[in-house]
This record gives C-alpha cells, sequence and structure tokens, in this order.
C-alpha cells in the first residue's frame, strides 16, 4: 500500500462509537535498550544472600541481547517473548526494562490486532501486567482494546485503575472520562438528588416491610438504594442483581460502606438467570425493580417480572378475602402503571426524523427517493428500527404543541402474573383522539404514571421535574399534514413484542376516514370523491403526505443528525458558496498558468481534459452530501467516504437527477482492492484541490484526532488547496446552572435517604457535559460570550495548545458552568456555527467541580486547554486566591 493511500487511510478512518470515540495511543520508549553487563544495585546485604546461578545470568543476558536484535528486526512477537523470560528470570530489570517492554508490549499488539487474533492480544496484555500490575501505560492501553472490543465495563475498570495510580495522567483521565458517561448514565445522578423520588420508594418499601414483606430482591440494583430502603426497614433478607459489572462494583462498595454488606448478598447476573436455590435459598416474598425507560417496557421489566414470579417470588394474593400471611405472598414495586400519550406538532423532532427540503446546496432532491431516521413504529416488530426514541419535551428548541388532549394508552398490573403474560397477545387497540389545536402532526408523545402501592405514584410528564424523558414516536411522512380541530386522529396500541407501540394509523373528517399507512390510489378506491368537498381536500393533501411505494420499500435509513444535517439548508448552502468560490479560483490560477506557459486550449475542452480536473476528498462521517455539491461545480472529481451501500445509491440517484456526470462521483473506499485505478491522479507536485474534515461531533465535542487528520491533509494539497473549514473558533459564557450540577454529581452534604453514596458515585462524575441545547439549557447568563480558543487546520504555526482568557462577570451569581460551542469558519469570509438554531449539532458545557461565587464586574481567569483534541478549563476569579479545577 502507497503512503499516499496510508495516509488517506488515516484520514478516513472511523473512529470508535457513536455515542463514545477513544483514541488509539501509540507508545514509544524514551529510553535505550538496558545494558546487559549493568549490575543492579543492591542495599544492605541479606543475612541469606541468594546463591549467583551462572546458567540462569548466562540466560538472562543472551535473552536480553536476542530481545534487542528482535526489536531492531521489528520480530515484535520474538521480542516480547525474549522480554517475558528475562523479567520473570530476573525481576531485578523491571526498572531498566519497563519502556522497551511497554515499546515492544504496543507493538506485538497491533501487530497481533491487525491480523484478527483478539484472544493471543489479550493474554499478552495479561502476561504483562502479571509484571507491571501498577502500570498505568499498560492499564490505559489495555483499556483501549478492550473498549474496542465491546467491553465498555472492563475498559472503564482498566482506565479507572491506571487512573488511580497516577490521577494526573491525561490519556487515561480522558478515556475514562469519555467511557464513563456509557458506565453510569446521566441520570443516575438526577434520580439520586431527586429527593421526592427518593422518599416515595422507601415509604413503599418501608410500609410492604412492616406489613410483613421480610425478603426482598431488588432487581437492577444499580447504587444499591433500593435493597438498603429494604434492610434499613427491617427486612430479614435482602438479595440485589445488578448485570453491569462496573454498577454491580459500585453497589458492593456502597453497601460495605454503609455497613450492610453482611445483610445484603449482590449478585453480578441478570435477574432472569437466577435460580432458587441456586442463587437465593428461598423465595422472596417482594421485589423492588426501577427498570423502567421512558417507555416504560425498554428495560426488560415485562420478560424479568414474568420470570420472578414464576421462580423467584412468593405467589400473588388471590384476592381481597386472602387471609394468608402477608410474608407468605409475593408482590411487586412498583405495583404497576398508566401509560399516557398525545399527538404534538414539534419542529426539532420533524428535521430529525423527517426529510423536510427539496433542495440543498443547489441540488434537486426529488430523486433522493425514501429517507428516514431509524426510528418508525408499526403494529409489527421490525428488527431494524427502534420504536421510539426520547426526548425532554420541556427543553426542546422551539417547543412544541399539543394536538390532543392526553389520553390513556395502556393500564399495567404488575401484581398480576396472567395480565404480564398476555400483555404480548393483546389484541391492537384502536382509540380515536379529537383533535383540539390545528397544527402539523409529527410525533406522538408518550409518560406514564408509576404506582408505587395504592397510595403513592411518581409521574413522568412532560411538565414535572423529574429524572425521566418522554418516549417520542414520530411520523414519517414526506410532507405534513395539518390537522385540523374536529379531526379524528385514530391511534393504535400494540405491544406485540413486550415494546410498547403507538402509531398513526388514519385521519377521521366529515366522517371520511383516510387510512395514513397506506397507498393513495388504494384510498381513492375506496372513498371515491366527485367533487370538492372536505374529503376531497383531505385526499389532496394525504397524496403529499404518501410516497411512492417502490421507494417506501426501498427506502434508505439516516441517522437522527444525519436527518437533521440533511435538513439544514443553510449549511449546505455556505459549503456550495465556499467550494464554488474555490473552484473559480482555481480554474482562474490554472488559465493564467497555461497562458504564461503559452498554451492555447479551448474552453470546450475543460470538461474532458483531465490536466483541468481539480480533485476532492470529503472525508466526513456518516452520510454527508458535500462530494456531491464539489462535483456539481463542474470540472471537479469528488471523492465521497460514504461506505454504505443504500446510501451511495442515493447520492449517484441525485447525481444522474441533477445532471452530474457518472465518472465525476467515486467512492473511494470501495476502491482500495483496486489501489492502482482508484490513485491514478494528473502528475502534480499535490493530489487534492479540497479536502473536507468532519471536525464536530454531534454532541458539541471537537472531534478526535482532529488536529492530527489536518496535518495529514495539508500534506495532501496542491498548491492553492484548501482544507474545509479552515478554522474552528470555540466561543463560551459564565452561567449559573443548578441543572448542570443536579446531572453531574450527587449534590449536598447530607447523606441520600441516609445513605453514604455520593462519595462512591461522584467518582464517575466527568467535567464536561454533551448534548445539551444551549437555548433551552435552565441557566443564568452571568457574562457576555466570549473567544476561548482558536484551531487553525490551514496554518499549523498559528496554534498553540494553552490559552489563558479573562472574563468579566456581567451579573452577580454562582459560576456553574461554561457551556461552549463552534464558528466554523470554511474561509475567511463563510462560516456556519454549531449554536444556529438549525444546527444539527448540540453544545457541550465544563462544569466546575466547585462553583465560583462573582460579583458584578468580577473578572474570571480562565486557563484553556487543548490536549488531543479535548478542551479543558480551569477558572479563578481573579479577587480570590487559588485556582478551581473543572
Amino acid at each position: 500500500m502507497s503512503m499516499e493511500t496510508k495516509l488517506l487511510l488515516v484520514l478516513t478512518a472511523t473512529n470508535l462509537s457513536v455515542h463514545l470515540k477513544l483514541p488509539t495511543q501509540r507508545h514509544r520508549a524514551t529510553h535505550g535498550m538496558p545494558n546487559a553487563s549493568v549490575r543492579p544495585k543492591h542495599g544492605r546485604r541479606n543475612r541469606r544472600r541468594r546463591r549467583e546461578d551462572p546458567a540462569r545470568n548466562e540466560l538472562v543476558c543472551s535473552s536480553l541481547e536476542s530481545a534487542q536484535q528482535c526489536l531492531f528486526n521489528q520480530d515484535y512477537g520474538t521480542a516480547f517473548v525474549h522480554y517475558l523470560l528475562v523479567l520473570n528470570l530476573a525481576p531485578e530489570f523491571k526498572d531498566f526494562a519497563r519502556e522497551s517492554f511497554r515499546f515492544t508490549l504496543f507493538k506485538w499488539a497491533e501487530e497481533l490486532d491487525s491480523v484478527g487474533r483478539i484472544q493471543d492480544l489479550f493474554n499478552c496484555y495479561e502476561q504483562a501486567l502479571e509484571l507491571f500490575p501498577a502500570d498505568e501505560v499498560i492499564l490505559n492501553s489495555m483499556g483501549e482494546h478492550l473498549f474496542r472490543m465491546g467491553f465498555r465495563d472492563e475498559a472503564a475498570g482498566h482506565f479507572h485503575k491506571a487512573l488511580k495510580l497516577r490521577p494526573d495522567y491525561p490519556e487515561a483521565r480522558e478515556n475514562f472520562y469519555r467511557v464513563a458517561n456509557w458506565l453510569v448514565e446521566r441520570w443516575h445522578f438526577l434520580m439520586l438528588n431527586d429527593h421526592g423520588r427518593n422518599q416515595k420508594y422507601q415509604q413503599a418499601i418501608q410500609k410492604a416491610v412492616h406489613s410483613g414483606c421480610n425478603t426482598v430482591l431488588d432487581i437492577g440494583t444499580g447504587t444499591g438504594i433500593l435493597g438498603m430502603c429494604a434492610k434499613k426497614a427491617g427486612a430479614a433478607e435482602v438479595y440485589a442483581c445488578e448485570l453491569s459489572k462496573t454498577m454491580y462494583e459500585l453497589a458492593c462498595e456502597v453497601v460495605a460502606a454503609n455497613g450492610m454488606d453482611g445483610g445484603i448478598k449482590i449478585l453480578h447476573m441478570k435477574s432472569l438467570e437466577m435460580e432458587v436455590p441456586k442463587d437465593i435459598p428461598q423465595r422472596v416474598s417482594l421485589v423492588v425493580t426501577e427498570t423502567v425507560d421512558a417507555g416504560l417496557f425498554g428495560e426488560g421489566i415485562i420478560e424479568s417480572l414474568i420470570h420472578a414470579w414464576h421462580h423467584l417470588l412468593l405467589p400473588p394474593q388471590t384476592g381481597e378475602n386472602d387471609l394468608r400471611d402477608p410474608a407468605a405472598t409475593g408482590r411487586v414495586i412498583p405495583a404497576g402503571a398508566t401509560v399516557f400519550g398525545m399527538a404534538v406538532e414539534c419542529l426539532e423532532i420533524r428535521r430529525h426524523h423527517r426529510f423536510c427540503v427539496s433542495e440543498v446546496g443547489n441540488l434537486s432532491m426529488a430523486a433522493a427517493g425514501g429517507l428516514r431516521s431509524p426510528v418508525s413504529c408499526s403494529s409489527e416488530p421490525d428488527e431494524s428500527m427502534e420504536p421510539y426514541t426520547t426526548e425532554r419535551l420541556s427543553r426542546l428548541p422551539g417547543g412544541y404543541k399539543p394536538l390532543t388532549e392526553p389520553f390513556t394508552a395502556l393500564n399495567i398490573d404488575f401484581n398480576n402474573v396472567k395480565e404480564l403474560e398476555g400483555l404480548s397477545s393483546r389484541e391492537v387497540q384502536q382509540v380515536r383522539l379529537p383533535v383540539t389545536q390545528e397544527g402539523e402532526l409529527d410525533a406522538l408523545a408518550v409518560w406514564f404514571q408509576l404506582h408505587l402501592d395504592e397510595e403513592s405514584s411518581l409521574s413522568t410528564g412532560p411538565h414535572e421535574d423529574t429524572c425521566w424523558e418522554q418516549a417520542i414516536y414520530p411520523v414519517h411522512c414526506v410532507k405534513g399534514f395539518v390537522l385540523k380541530p374536529q379531526d379524528e386522529l385514530v391511534v393504535e396500541v400494540s405491544c406485540h413484542d413486550a415494546y410498547l407501540r403507538l402509531c398513526s394509523v388514519a385521519v377521521v373528517r366529515d366522517g371520511c376516514e383516510i387510512r395514513l399507512d397506506k397507498r393513495v390510489d388504494e384510498q381513492r378506491s375506496k372513498n371515491p370523491v366527485s367533487s370538492p368537498n372536505p374529503e376531497a381536500e383531505l385526499c389532496s393533501a394525504l397524496a403529499c403526505l404518501q410516497t411512492d411505494q417502490n421507494q417506501t420499500k426501498g427506502f434508505c435509513m439516516l441517522e437522527c443528525a444525519e436527518m437533521a444535517l440533511l435538513n439544514n439548508k443553510d449549511y449546505h448552502q455556505s459549503f456550495c458558496s465556499a467550494l464554488a468560490k474555490l473552484i473559480s479560483q482555481l480554474k482562474v490560477k490554472c488559465q493564467n498558468q497555461e497562458h504564461g506557459a503559452g498554451i492555447e486550449s479551448d474552453p470546450s475542452d475543460l470538461a474532458t481534459d483531465c490536466s483541468h480536473l481539480h480533485y476532492v476528498l470529503d472525508v466526513s462521517e456518516g452520510f454527508s452530501l458535500l462530494s456531491l455539491i464539489a462535483a456539481s461545480q463542474g470540472h471537479v472529481k469528488a471523492y465521497s467516504s460514504v461506505e454504505k451501500t443504500k446510501q451511495q445509491e442515493v447520492l449517484k440517484r441525485l447525481a444522474k437527477s441533477n445532471r452530474i456526470p457518472e465518472e465525476n462521483l467515486e467512492f473511494w473506499l470501495n476502491r482500495m482492492e483496486d489501489e492502482q485505478g482508484m490513485l491514478q491522479r494528473p502528475s502534480r507536485e499535490k493530489l487534492w484541490s479540497a479536502i473536507i474534515l468532519d471536525c464536530v461531533e454531534t454532541c458539541g465535542l471537537i472531534r478526535q484526532k482532529l488536529m492530527e487528520k489536518a496535518s495529514l491533509a495539508r500534506c495532501l494539497l496542491e498548491e492553492g488547496g484548501r482544507i474545509f473549514p479552515e478554522r474552528i473558533v470555540v466561543y463560551g459564557m459564565l452561567v449559573e446552572s443548578d441543572t448542570l450540577l443536579l446531572e453531574s454529581a450527587v449534590q449536598g452534604q447530607e447523606p441520600t435517604l441516609g445513605f453514604n453514596i455520593a462519595p462512591f458515585i461522584n467518582q464517575f462524575t466527568v467535567p464536561v457535559h454533551v448534548f445539551l441545547d444551549f437555548s433551552t439549557l435552565e441557566c443564568r447568563h452571568l457574562s457576555e460570550d466570549v473567544e476561548l480558543f482558536v484551531l487553525d487546520l490551514m496554518n499549523a504555526n498559528a496554534n498553540y495548545v494553552n490559552r489563558e482568557v479573562k472574563v468579566q462577570a456581567t451579573s452577580a451569581g454562582r459560576v456553574t458552568a461554561i457551556p461552549f460551542w463552534y464558528h466554523i469558519f470554511l474561509d475567511q469570509e463563510i462560516s456556519v456555527s454549531s449554536l444556529s438554531q438549525n444546527s444539527h449539532w448540540k453544545q457541550a458545557a465544563v462544569v466546575l467541580q466547585q462553583p465560583l461565587e462573582v460579583r458584578a464586574g468580577d473578572w474570571v481567569r480562565l486557563a484553556v486547554k487543548l490536549h488531543k483534541s479535548t478542551i479543558s478549563i480551569l477558572a479563578n476569579v481573579e479577587s480570590v486566591p487559588g485556582t478551581m479545577d473543572c
């Protein structure tokens, strides 16, 4: 493989997971090879000194020499074996050989990884950690490999150990911060900070235990708080299970710290795998759980409760006249739930799930076909689609409009096993909802009331201050349909696969029912209309709603953020203008050079003369139209890194319908096996006229290894070529936000329900919060926005790693966080902002470990640092000594 191809692969290398991107570290020895002739120093002689073994010494020396020679020959596997032998035979060489051993391990691990020898790779790391159990660099590197293989819990454990050994180790710290969001999700902090919710659960458990339920199982224990509530209430035996290794270990620490490790048995397993008497000695009289998501059933509560009733719980009470001792019967907390829903209009939901525009970057999108997000609900399960997504309706930019009154979608009794077993086979329920406000139908929003017992309940409604979001069932349409008062919306409710499914299936207007899930020509055959009337108006509107049947069958799926990006006309128009300007400049430059050389050329030949083609490479993550926009400029051959076949087909159709020659658009990752064909370019000093980099993750962070990619991209540009964007300016602001504090750590000095939990779960606090909507974040602005940092992708000499910024407080308050966002300059004049209303990007915020008290007029000094594309900020008030880390 040529050097150019390697550089291009680095540029387009796909980072680790959507919502987590971990850097791959490359470690090199910083010290020379150990000198075999150097004797280790000894302190005072022991009374019994080990007898010298000449054969051992000779083997150690020869193995050291062999290891060095193998390293010079890049035979890392053999070198690794020699080092293992030396360090096992002569542990006194560990300090001398540590750096060389690390280097050998990491190079050998790279080779094993490249050929798929994963088990051998981890065996090598385990052997290395037997020799160096407290080596933070080896622990961190093994964590990275574990994460890439999908073992998030184990990876986090290694990052955490590395940090405990060396708290200032930046690579381990950044890795741990990025993985912590997945292991201990932010709702854990919100939940523990929700005093009302905690007290209601505690009261319900206390009442059940006092009524005779003295054996308890906590399913999905998390931090162990519900199990500890049961033990504190006087339960004789308490068991708990937790699937996540991280949360299991955390629960064990919490329970032990509260003096209950002898009274609560915690199992690291699914409740579905538990058996009596193998795992618990006998059936329990009470199950407590909170394994519910925004859609109620998404965490598998139905399956786990059915199993519990059959295998782990005592039989339920049979009725009010059941006189058995409560200790001889079983029950569940929560006792049941009521699910509510309503139809809503919401632009923010619409643009993330439905294709809404007809033109993007001067390209007609008529030939795009069926495009939709991966969230789509039907009464029949589809494994390729998620039935719902989640949003906090109260925080959606632009808000939402209820189009119907809330309706009851479902009631479920968790203490009735027959009802639980019959849920999936329930007949589809059809609900008719009177429309109360005119608006475009975008989604059905769903929430629930969780009945802990007959007296106490919790609501997850959109107006409640709760740790739960609402479930969103988006409506997929090519063009929105406006509901009007006096219409009725027909909704079907089903639970075929123990997921709650709500589908908008029909609209009734003036007695005419039109199915939303059928083709328009079928509707017209069933509902013939001969004259203009409300039915004709409805049919006409729905004709715009439906898509072509062939397109529907072959729809192309885009991620929600990709759909929002596709709907962002301003973003694409900015790129269109910047690319057009660059190509125009390069054309003029090319013509001037030809005239200067005395070369005559027919302008009509420019399109076919390869020497006049300009090459553009788009290495955006996921689906991108930018290569097509570049190809539409004329005299441009554009290369796209889109990999999915259906998405490539969409680009090809759009190219054809917009009269872009087929040969002007390439998918270069498809040509990797045909390297010679891919790399046949004109002979010139550099290859590319423009390289488009995807610089910001949807969550609001700079993409990992961005500056390294920019450095490589600059090496591949022709003279006058450009990286898009050329510069990123980071802006921020001082704010006071209790919301961010509640989402970042357990707050306050008082124990949670009297239990010591905060010091343990707060180990998973991360300083940077992501996926924020700054426009709806509950906060007070304490300053004007200020430029924090500049990343110059075209000029490496203009970059720096540290910057100090002074910000003046405009109001008195507590600085709790510094939200930040980006102005992304495509060139000197054209820019896009990640803070704009129609941006597909969210924002991020640094949350201070200790809030700073400021008065109006105070100056706050911010020390901003960029390390491997990660931004960190230290803050302190100039009038107050000491620096607060954040």
